[in-house]
Formats: C-alpha cells, structure tokens, sequence
C-alpha cells in the first residue's frame, strides 16, 4: 500500500487562494477530487492525506466535505487560526470529524518569520501538544530558528516538517539548512515529509543526481521511521507529474533501503503520524 502524505485540491471559484495570483499558470485551475484519484489509480497509491492551501476555515471545511466523499482521502491537514483565543474550542469542534487529522499554519506567507513563537500562538501549540493533535511546519530554512525555538517550549509536540522545509536545491547549497534541519531532528516526535522536492529543483532538471543530498541528508538525520512520502500534488507540476515524483524519489531511497523500509517511507510512517492505521 502507498499513502500519499501531502496532496491538495482547490476551486478558483471559493476565492481564498491569493498565493495563486502570482503562481504558474499550470497551477491556476481547478484541481478537485476527479482529477486527482485517477492518478493515485494509475500510480498504485491506495490513499492521500489533503493539506490546506487557503488560510481560512472554509477552505478546510471544503477538503473535509471532499474527503467525506472520498474514501481514497485517509485525511484532511486543515487550517486554524493558532493566534486566535478560542482555539482550543474550535479544534474540538473540527476533531469531531474523525478525518480532521492535523493544523497548518501557512508560515512561510506570514510577514513574520517568528510568528510562531508569540505568545499566543505557543499557548496554542502547547494546547495541541498536551492533546497529542498532529501539527505541520510549512517553512523555508530562515524559518527553523523559530521553529527550534518553539520546539523547545513545546518539546513533545507531535509534528512534521513539510518539503524538507524548501532548502535551496536550485541553487545546489545544503548549509545553514543541513545543520538547522539536523537539529529539528534531535526532537523525537518531529516527522519529516519527503516532498516538494521537485519544486525546490527547478527550474533546474529535477534529476535524482541533484535531489540525492538532500533527501539522504532527511533520511540519515530523522532516521527510516520518521520520514514519509509526500507528492505536493499538484504543486509538484511546476517541475514533474505525479508518477515521476514517485518514481524519483523511490530511485533515490532504494539505493540503500530495502522492501520493509521503503514500506515504511511510503505508507506506515504516515499511518503512524496521522493515526490512520488500518486503512483498506
């Protein structure tokens, strides 16, 4: 089985989506559920994870009525506001859906690059710690200090790293990032998504010579049973189509990983984290 740990989908017409104005213009459609599962199909991917696009509660009540209608969605990363005072009450309103299965803030469109250590937002971060509810870092490398620093208030906190955090692969550098991501690391309960990958190559080839540092560097850093696979479809079509990110990045773990490894890098970690065990 293969469960994909990062898909979207979005429609133009909700108008929440302002990161789009100045997106490519393969990405400037809709991308809804028909389009999508057809590809999980035809790649042998069994099931996905929807993560939020828009930073609104309405684009997540969208993914949750898609994933309601779709029993190849094992669950919804959904955005809620972190700052806000009432969180906790709204997350326990979302959790009543048994598909709701993490919170992302979309830092890395926030004008503050240490947003996530005020005050109100660590209060909620310890919320969620405290309940053991699954969060994502949405983040560049600038971002990991801040992130470290959060980390270190909220230390059990049960997370994931989405797209390596976007080092700079184009460019082709692996410092400050290798030595902040090492760090984030040293916290047990942080998870790394091995997605995004071929978004950050271009507009270079994204050829599995140029992604191997990186993603060896995630592996050996958080180890086999922290990291998991992520497509960031259809983000990834700036770069590469679905069944060539899943190809890319099985050629580079399988170098060195073996069948039960890989087993877990492309469905068993992602059960693990999101608490979707069991899924047929």
């Amino acid at each position: 089985m293969i469960l994909d740990s990062h898909t979207h989908l979005w429609k133009l017409a909700r108008g929440d989506y302002h990161w789009l104005a100045s997106a490519p213009r393969i990405l400037v459609r809709d991308y809804l559920a028909e389009d999508l599962q057809p590809l999980l199909h035809e790649s042998g991917v069994n099931h996905t994870i929807l993560v939020q696009a828009a930073p609104t509660e309405a684009e997540t009540q969208f993914l949750l009525e898609s994933a309601d209608q779709n029993n190849f969605v094992a669950g919804v990363t959904g955005w809620l506001d972190l700052a806000e005072p009432h969180f906790p009450e709204r997350l326990a309103r979302y959790r009543r859906n048994r598909k709701f299965v993490a919170v992302r803030p979309m830092l890395q469109d926030l004008p503050e690059d240490d947003w996530i250590v005020k005050p109100a937002v660590l209060r909620n971060l310890k919320h969620l710690e405290e309940s053991g509810f699954a969060f994502e870092f949405l983040t560049f490398p600038r971002h990991l200090p801040w992130v470290l620093q959060a980390l270190e208030t909220v230390p059990q906190l049960r997370a994931v790293i989405d797209h390596l955090s976007k080092p700079p692969i184009a460019a082709g550098s692996l410092e400050p990032w290798g030595t902040l991501i090492r760090k984030v690391a040293e916290f047990p309960n942080v998870f790394c998504k091995l997605s995004g990958v071929v978004t950050e190559a271009a507009p270079r080839a994204c050829t599995a010579e140029l992604l191997t540092p990186y993603v060896d560097h995630v592996v050996k850093v958080f180890g086999v049973d922290r990291v998991m696979f992520g497509s960031d479809w259809p983000v990834c079509r700036v770069a590469a189509e679905y069944q060539q990110v899943i190809d890319l990045l099985r050629s580079i773990l399988a170098r060195h990983l073996g069948q039960a490894s890989l087993d877990k890098v492309f469905h068993l970690n992602a059960a693990r984290f999101f608490r979707v065990e069991g899924l047929r």
